[in-house]
C-alpha cells in the first residue's frame, strides 16, 4: 500500500519494494512528480550495476519516500552535504515511517567527480569547436544565502578539476558571484555542479549564460551522465 498522492503530483502508483538500497535528490517542490521518473530510471541503472534492489525518491514527493521503508542505506544525490541531507532528509523519511538506515556522504564530494567533470568540459569544448586552451572553464552551482555548504563543496570541486582550460571562473544561481554577473574573456564552457535535470538546468542556467551573452556551450549536469550509476552502485558497494 503507498502513501496518497501528494498535491500536485503526477506520479505513478509507488507500492513498497523492499529495496534494500535508496537514491533520493531533492525534486521540484512546486512540480513534486517532474523528477520521480528520472530517479527511477537512476535507480534501474544503479540497480543493475550493484546487483541488488535499489528505489528512487525525492523530497519532494512523500509518496515515492513511503516506498522506502526498510532500506538499509541511502546515497543522497545532492551536491554538498549541507541542511537538506544533515536535517530535512532526514526528517521527511522519518514521517514517511522509514527508519534504521545508513547515510553515504553526498555524489559532491566523491573523490571522481573532477576527472568527470574534466572531461565533460572538454567534451563540450571539442564538440563547440573550442580550445580549451584559449577558453574558460565556468564552473556554476546552486550557492545559498543561508549556508556555505553549497557554495564550500562548488569551489572544492572547480579547485580539483584537472582542466585543461585557460581559468577557471566560479558562479552561483543563489549568491554572489552570481552566473550573470561574471564576465569570462573570450570562449568558456559552462560547466553545471547540480545532481538532475530539474529547473535550474532548464531555465536559470541558461538564462544566466545568455545574461553573460552565452559564451560557449552548456555541458550536461554532471549528476545526469552515463558514469553515475556505476559511480553510486560503487558507493554502495563499499
Amino acid at each position: 500500500m503507498s502513501a496518497p498522492r501528494c498535491g500536485g503530483c503526477a506520479c505513478g502508483p509507488l507500492p513498497v519494494i523492499g529495496a534494500r538500497f535508496a537514491v533520493i535528490a531533492h525534486g521540484q517542490p512546486g512540480d513534486p512528480g517532474a523528477l520521480q521518473p528520472a530517479l527511477e530510471s537512476l535507480a534501474a541503472r544503479v540497480s543493475a550495476e550493484l546487483g541488488a534492489p535499489v528505489a528512487g525518491a525525492t523530497l519532494a514527493c512523500p509518496r515515492s519516500l513511503s516506498a522506502l521503508r526498510g532500506v538499509q542505506a541511502v546515497y543522497p544525490l545532492f551536491m554538498a552535504g549541507g541542511w537538506f541531507v544533515s536535517s530535512e532528509m532526514p526528517r521527511r523519511l522519518r514521517a514517511a515511517g522509514v527508519e534504521g538506515y545508513g547515510v553515504l556522504p553526498p555524489l559532491g564530494a566523491d573523490a571522481a567527480l573532477p576527472a568527470l567533470g574534466a572531461r565533460l568540459a572538454q567534451e563540450a569544448a571539442c564538440a563547440a569547436g573550442i580550445d580549451p586552451a584559449g577558453a574558460t572553464l565556468v564552473v556554476v552551482g546552486h550557492g545559498s544565502s543561508r549556508s556555505g555548504a553549497s557554495a564550500d563543496a562548488t569551489r572544492a570541486f572547480a579547485a580539483a578539476i584537472p582542466h585543461g582550460f585557460a581559468r577557471v571562473l566560479t558562479g552561483f544561481l543563489e549568491e554572489a558571484p552570481f552566473l550573470h554577473d561574471l564576465a569570462p574573456d573570450g570562449p568558456a564552457v559552462c560547466l553545471p555542479f547540480f545532481a538532475t535535470n530539474g529547473s535550474h538546468m532548464t531555465c536559470d542556467i541558461p538564462e544566466g549564460w545568455q545574461r553573460i551573452g552565452a559564451p560557449g556551450p552548456i555541458a550536461p549536469a554532471i549528476g545526469t551522465t552515463d558514469p553515475i550509476p556505476a559511480l553510486i552502485a560503487a558507493a554502495l558497494r563499499a
